[in-house]
Formats: C-alpha cells, structure tokens, sequence
C-alpha cells in the first residue's frame, strides 16, 4: 500500500488515530468537494449559458454571462478558500512550509478571480493566470511528499498543466493557431482538468490512506 513520506521531526502524536483522522480524512475531505464541485460547476454552467461554446469560450467566460455569473464566481472563490483550508490540514502531516505557500497562492488566484470577474479589470487576468500555474505547481510540489503512484501522477497532471499555461500564453499573444483542433476553450480546460482530476484522486488517496491507519 502507498504510503506518504514521513519525516523524523514529526509531531509527538504523529501515527495517533486521531492524528492520521485529522491530518489525512479532512484534507480529502476537502480536496474532494473542491475538485468535484468544481468540475461540476464548469458542466453545469457551460450548459446554462446560451450560445457557449466550449472551443472558442474562455471558462471565465462563465463569470459574466447572466445566468451562470453567480454560480460560477461562488464557487470559484469557494475553490481558493477550500484549496487554503484544506491546504493547512494536509499542512499540519507533511510539515512542509513552502508547499503551503504553493496551495495559499493558488487558492489566492482562485479567490481573485472569482472576486474580480473577466473584463472587470485586468486583476482578473493576474489572478486568474496565477491560479492556473500555482494550481499545477501545487501538484508537481505535492507529488515530492507522496509515495507509490500517486506521485508519478501528481508530476504528470501538473507538467501537463503547465505545459498548457505556455502554450496558452502564446496563443492569447496573437498566434491562435498553437490551439490547434480544441481551440482556446479545450486548452484551457486542459490547465484545469487534469489537475482536478489529479485532486480528486488524491484526495481518495488521502482519505484511504486516514481509514487503513485508523482501522476503519
């Protein structure tokens, strides 16, 4: 069974049942709703909003349309306050202080993004591109306190990620044609989807790994 990488200077109740419940549970817990609810969201939304099309569209395109502004910009600052608050819990087991920073900047761009909706102000682009790259970066870090399968897939999910940041960067500067078939719409996605997948299988890996220390 894959297992997460401990370190010797570790809490006195580190391996406790009631630290393995709270340290590991919660945090997947957390990531779990962060990462569904938001997939959800973006279908949802996308479904709603008339004419939107998903080649062309920008997902923050969802936050000014009249019928999924609301819902999507709620749960877009619901993604950056799940993402800090679960952050700290998974935090307090592996203990490592610039890994925290990565998951309290990207939950900071999510937040921002959603507090400040696209055409509001150019806010909006910088919090927005600082959420896709902390995001991804957030899974490439974590995948260094991982063990087993979980952290080759971490490393994958977010290079991919940013793969599609630089190429997303080039094509909004004027070469489009770097989008190829799926357009701006699907390379997008391709920053997002992969990681909350990434984050949905982690946060089963989380709450399995709490149920096997506990005894559950």
């Amino acid at each position: 069974m894959a297992t997460l990488t401990t370190r010797t200077a570790a809490p006195a109740a580190f391996g406790t049942t009631t630290t393995w419940k709270g340290g590991l549970r919660l945090p997947g817990v957390g990531f779990f709703v962060l990462s569904a609810g938001f997939m959800l969201v973006i279908m949802l939304a996308a479904s709603m909003a008339p004419g939107y099309n998903y080649n062309a569209a920008a997902i923050s395109d969802l936050g000014v349309i009249t019928q999924t502004a609301l819902l999507f910009n709620v749960a877009l600052i619901a993604v950056g306050l799940l993402n800090l608050t679960a952050g700290y819990a998974f935090f307090r087991h592996h203990r490592r202080g610039w890994l925290l920073a990565i998951y309290a900047l990207a939950g900071l761009g999510a937040m921002g993004a959603g507090a400040i909706p696209l055409g509001t102000s150019d806010l909006h682009s910088i919090f927005a591109l600082a959420a896709f790259v902390f995001f991804n970066v957030e899974a490439v870090g974590t995948g260094f306190v991982l063990h087993g399968p979980m952290k080759p897939i971490s490393w994958l999910a977010g290079v991919a990620g940013l793969v599609y940041v630089v190429l997303m960067i080039i094509g909004d500067a004027g070469n489009t044609a770097i989008f190829g078939a799926i357009g701006h719409g699907g390379s997008e996605r391709m920053i997002v989807y992969p990681v909350m997948l990434w984050m949905l299988a982690m946060s089963g890996y989380l709450m399995g790994t709490a149920g096997e220390r506990s005894g559950d």
